[in-house]
Parts: C-alpha cells; structure tokens; sequence
C-alpha cells in the first residue's frame, strides 16, 4: 500500500487531506514542522508528500536540500501562501505539483491517481537519451544538433512536473509534436492529450467548444456538449495558435489557470478541472502583446515554462536525417523501399526551408512519388527560379516610428502577398506562419475573399 506524508502546520487542514487520501488506498503520517518531516521521513520513505510551504520552523522548499530523502518520493506542493513564483521555484527544484488551498478536490484526486515514482520517469527519459545518440530522435522529434539537445532537456526537466508550458517557433516546427512529448513523458500519459487550433475554429463557436455548452444555451444547441477542458480530464491539452484565440475568451481561460474551475455556456454551475496546459504560438510573445493579440496577464500565466523550437534553417546538419526518416516512413506505408542519392540530399540541405520541418515532408513525399525507379536523385526534386524566402528585387517598405505593430504586421503580410503573385501558400511559408493563420489575418484585413476553394488549383510549393 502506498504512503503519504502530509507536512502543513494546520492540523485541522492535515486531518482533512488524511482522511480524503486514506481513503484512495493510501497509509497516511502527518507533520507540523521541517523538524517533524525529516523524522517520518527518516521513518518511512512516502511515495507522495504534501508539502506546506510556510512552516514555524522555515520554509517548506528547505526540505528539497536533503535531495537524498526524496529521490524517490513524488513532491507536490499544498499551501494558502504560494505566489506563482514561488511555486515555480519549487517546481523547478524538483516538486511535480502544486495545490493552492482551498483544495480542488478533483485535482487532488487526479494527482493521487498518477503518482508516479520520480525515478521510474527519469529511467524513461534515459531510455530516449540512448535512442538519440543511437538512431537519431528522441520519440518523435528527430534532430542531433546542439540546439535540438537543448529542446529535448527542457521537455525532460518540465514533462514530470505539471506546470504550464508555452512553446513558441515558426510555423511547420514541430510544436504539437513537443507539446505531444511533453505528455507522454509525464504523470498524465495515461489520460487524454487533445489538441485545439485556436485559428481554426469560428470565434463565434470557439467558447463552446473549449468550455462546453447547456442544451438550448444558444440557437441550434439541442444538446449538451461537453467541451475540450472536460474531455481532456486528467490529461493535457494543447492550446496551439492561441493568440488567435478572441480576448474575451483569453479572460475566461486566464481564470480556469487561476481558479481550476470553469461554467460551460448558458449555465451557472462551476466545473472543477484537472487539466494540463500547453499552449503555442508563432508569433513573438511580446509583439503579440503588443499588437493586442494576446493578454499581458495571460502571457505570464503561460509563460511558465517556456520552449523555442528553432527553425530547420538553424539546424541544416538535421535536414538528411529527417528527410531519411520520412522517406523510410513513407518507403513502409507504401510498400516499396526507396533511397535518396547523395546530391539529392546535399540539395536538401542547402535549402533554407521557409516552411520548416512541415514543409520537408511534403518535398519528400512528392520526391518519392517522382521517383521512377529505388533512388531519388537530384532530378526529382521540383525545380525553381529561385529560392523562396530570398526576395530579391521586392520592393521595400518605409514605415515610421511608432507605427502600431499591428498596423506593420498588416503591411508587411499585404506586401508580401502582392509580391509572391497573391499565392498564399508561399505568402504564409515566408512569413513563417501557417495557411490558416494567414487566412485570418487576410480575413481581418478584408482584402481577399474567406474561403480557401477560392483560389482554385494552385501551382507546387518549389525549392531550388
């Protein structure tokens, strides 16, 4: 049977937590002070403590100094007085969790049901270390450069804990599959991960989705729906272009981060939420801010952890690598084994890529299907003019100081659509963000008709 050590000075507070944790199959010792927790856990080693931050004899986090002591016990923070920065300076000394009292039940509950030992977690996080210097990638993210490494040490730091993550890079980086990571590293592996394109979906209908509605809350609701946040319980989800997502949405949300509760639409009866954030963007954080893209408050809640992916520009030593993997994925699925040559690849790795990881795939695809005989050589790469994000011979644009980032955002998007023949798939792969991210900010500039049929056939994306 697993143990648990409740460390609070409130005894009233201990004895509830005890009776509520006795009864999820745990043994159970309580202490009031530092003094009280290093002697039962000299007694007993607990699978789980609840760490108070504020004791008469210090802080809580003094606890963390005797590393030895909790090597293999799962921490989670539990106190009235935690600021966010102190819980995050808890979390990134080793604490998986935190509560904030009053106690939410239905996280507690989830954190009693996914205690997990913090050396069964690094054992795994081992096991993909060895498969990197071995094949290549670590679980679904291929990539050997120094820059990559360092994406792949945050995940292993920030997977074992639940605190929020914000990852940010260019469109085509491979954000949802970090984010995917991240999850299936953590306690939470064995519940939901769900991800939600927030530019995707209609701002009209948006809250619905993510909060759920009553039925008969709004015109065509003729049922209850139950949204992301309760379909996603006890798991993560993954908030991706989420400053797309409206501003009144973002208070909304900004309040289940600081609450763990939410209403579904057109009802009045609060839910209590056990989920994980992870949220991702493509533009800079703070010009977002700035530009009124994305709230200040909800920027910091967010912005906990935070992951840059680097575009496949900044790690070209990756490019053969990938481009083997998806040819080998491909080579599978379709049933006939295929290679490139190497020129093939060397021009792979010349390209600077504008669309990014996302973008290779689809080259490698279409080279495969091109590809009349087992070796992809340097023919069956589409050919072109010239390299796609060298604009060379574009006009140049002037634009004042103090013009709202907003106001340059629009002007350079219209520019750079004017000068890429309106063809918006190149448009978005320049500016590094996706098709459908493009598409919103046109449709906000009222410039170009909203649905995406309109452009009919459009001509290959081509590399030199």
């Amino acid at each position: 049977m697993p143990h648990a050590l409740i460390v609070d000075d409130e005894a009233d507070s201990a004895e509830m937590l005890a009776a509520l944790i006795s009864t999820e199959g745990f043994t159970v010792s309580t202490a009031g002070s530092l003094r009280d927790a290093r002697r039962q856990l000299a007694l007993q080693e607990p699978e789980l403590l609840l760490l108070d931050l504020m004791l008469p004899d210090g802080s809580g986090m003094q606890l963390f100094d005797d590393t030895k002591a909790l090597a293999n016990t799962e921490v989670v923070l539990i106190t009235g007085h935690a600021s966010l920065e102190t819980s995050i300076q808890a979390l990134r000394m080793g604490a998986a969790d935190y509560l904030v009292k009053p106690v939410n039940m239905k996280q507690l509950h989830g954190i009693l049901s996914r205690v997990t030992k913090p050396s069964a977690l690094k054992a795994e996080v081992r096991d993909l270390e060895d498969e990197l210097e071995r094949e290549g990638h670590f679980g679904l993210l291929w990539g050997q450069t120094a820059v990559m490494r360092r994406v792949y040490e945050q995940i292993s730091r920030v997977a074992g804990t639940g605190v929020t993550v914000f990852i940010t890079g260019e469109s085509g980086t491979g954000k949802e599959v970090v984010a995917s990571t991240v999850h299936d590293l953590s306690r939470r592996r064995g519940q939901p991960f769900l991800a939600v394109n927030c530019g995707a979906i209609s701002p009209h209908l948006i809250e619905s989705e993510i909060f759920g509605h009553e039925k008969g809350s709004f015109t065509g609701a003729d049922r209850q729906h139950r949204g992301f946040f309760e379909r996603a319980s006890g798991g993560t989800l993954f908030l991706d272009e989420i400053t797309e997502m409206p501003l009144d949405l973002q208070v909304k949300l900004l309040r289940v981060l600081e609450t763990g509760t939410f209403m579904r639409v057109g009802s009045t009866q609060v839910q209590e939420t056990d989920v994980r954030i992870i949220a991702a963007t493509n533009r800079s954080p703070a010009q977002a801010v700035g530009s009124g893209k994305l709230r200040e408050d909800l920027l910091y809640r967010l912005n906990v952890f935070p992951i840059h992916l680097p575009p496949l520009r900044e790690r070209a030593e990756d490019v053969p690598l990938i481009a083997r993997h998806f040819l080998a994925d491909i080579s599978r699925r379709e049933g006939q084994t295929k290679q490139f040559a190497p020129e093939a690849l060397s021009r792979l790795a010349a390209y600077p890529w504008p669309g990014n990881v996302r973008e290779l795939r689809n080259i490698v695809h279409r080279a495969y299907v091109m590809a009349p005989d087992s070796v992809i050589v340097d023919e069956c790469l589409p050919t072109s003019d010239a390299p796609l994000p060298v604009m060379t011979g574009a006009p140049v644009l002037t634009i004042a100081v103090g013009t709202p980032l907003a106001e340059v955002e629009k002007r350079v998007t219209l520019a750079t659509l004017e000068y890429l023949g309106r063809h918006k798939e190149k448009t978005a792969a320049t500016l590094g963000v996706s098709l459908k991210t493009l598409y919103n900010r046109l449709k906000e500039y009222s410039t170009v008709p909203q649905r995406l049929e309109d452009d009919g056939a459009r001509q290959p994306e081509r590399m030199p």
